[in-house]
């Protein structure tokens, strides 16, 4: 097992500071996410039938409703392009990549995972998430500890420029992201800004309402889990939502619908076969056990089974559309208020725990 700890950053201030303050620190990280953005589009140009021109054309549409609805976090984002060193229109590429593609690239294998005080062994209340995308954004991986002037402190994981939206907050709200195909996108507000609002959230409530904001691109599915044992999880596109509820104190989700009507407005299901071994897999694993600890849920995070499409990632093989693996696990202690990341693989680094004081 390789003992590597994922860098962590930490920030405070305005948003536009805050922003400023990543950028100076994960400088390289930000650039060389641009660059794989780049050569990513490069790659799949026979089947998205865009460059990097063409992307920045797409994305300069999202801005206009990002900066009317959460003008706070395109602050953030410019404070990113100017602490790194480099363009705005290149941040902005990179947080509506998944909008400017039309969800073409399918990338995205993520695995949810979230349990109760009713299904642990010391009454905590714990959330797991492995993170799966393309092997070259790696090393740009991150952690963010940050204090904002006038919202709730947080911790998140991200990686490059891309906002932070995996992790959770001061008030006990966490949140976990897996990408949705529907077929109702439009433009709006790009999806990565949406999820970067719930870590403002100081409610369940107001954590539902940030992920379904009028005027949203498309959406993701948000597992939401509380410190109080509220778990939910969130099925958003861009002009319908279905929330679903944690009855037995458990809850998993991989990256598609499980709403019936939800599934009606999935684009190409029939491309989501792997997506569906992965949500049956970790909910009869999640199961089997009554009484999760960090330990059960991280044993979960390394299955192997549907290998490479499995639970813990090793797709780095094949067609770049569909070329990516696990480049960070995380398991969340809201009770405790700490997280537990790998660098990569779960099956392959240890986790190094991080604490929200």
């Amino acid at each position: 097992m390789n003992s590597r700890t994922p860098p962590l950053i930490t920030v405070s201030g305005s948003h536009r500071e805050m922003g400023r303050q990543i950028g100076e620190a994960a400088r390289s990280q930000v650039a060389h996410s641009i660059e794989n953005a780049h050569q990513l589009l490069h790659d799949a140009y026979d089947t998205l039938q865009l460059d990097w021109e063409g992307a920045l054309i797409q994305a300069r549409k999202y801005l206009p409703f990002a900066e009317e609805r959460y003008i706070q976090y395109v602050d953030e984002m410019r404070g990113m392009a100017e602490g790194a060193n480099v363009s705005f229109d290149d941040i902005t590429v990179i947080n509506a990549m998944e909008a400017v593609t039309s969800d073409a690239l399918h990338l995205v294998k993520c695995t949810s995972m979230a349990v109760n005080q009713d299904r642990t062994s010391d009454g905590t209340v714990l959330v797991a998430h492995n993170e799966d995308w393309v092997p070259e954004d790696e090393s740009d991986v991150y952690i963010i500890k940050a204090r904002p002037d006038h919202e709730p402190p947080f911790i998140a994981m991200t990686y490059g420029g891309l906002l932070p939206n995996i992790g959770f907050n001061a008030h006990g709200i966490a949140q976990c992201c897996d990408s949705v195909y529907p077929t109702d996108s439009r433009i709006g507000v790009p999806r990565v800004i949406v999820s970067r609002a719930v870590l403002a959230a100081e409610t369940p409530g107001e954590a539902i309402r940030r992920t379904l904001i009028s005027q949203r691109a498309a959406g993701y599915n948000h597992l939401l889990a509380h410190e109080s044992g509220e778990i939910y999880s969130v099925e958003v596109s861009a002009r319908q939502f279905a929330i679903l509820y944690a009855c037995d104190g458990a809850m998993v989700h991989t990256n598609h619908y499980v709403d019936g009507q939800m599934r009606k407005i999935e684009s190409e299901p029939d491309e989501l076969i792997a997506t569906r071994v992965r949500y049956f897999r970790a909910d009869r694993l999640l199961s089997q056990t009554r009484e999760h600890s960090l330990k059960t849920l991280q044993a979960i995070q390394k299955d192997h089974i549907n290998y490479p499409d499995s639970i813990c990632n090793h797709a780095t093989d094949g067609n770049p559309l569909d070329r990516e693996k696990t480049v960070t696990a995380l398991t969340m202690d809201l009770t405790n208020r700490k997280m537990c990341v790998t660098w990569g693989n779960p099956c392959e680094n240890v986790f190094t725990t991080f604490q929200l004081e």
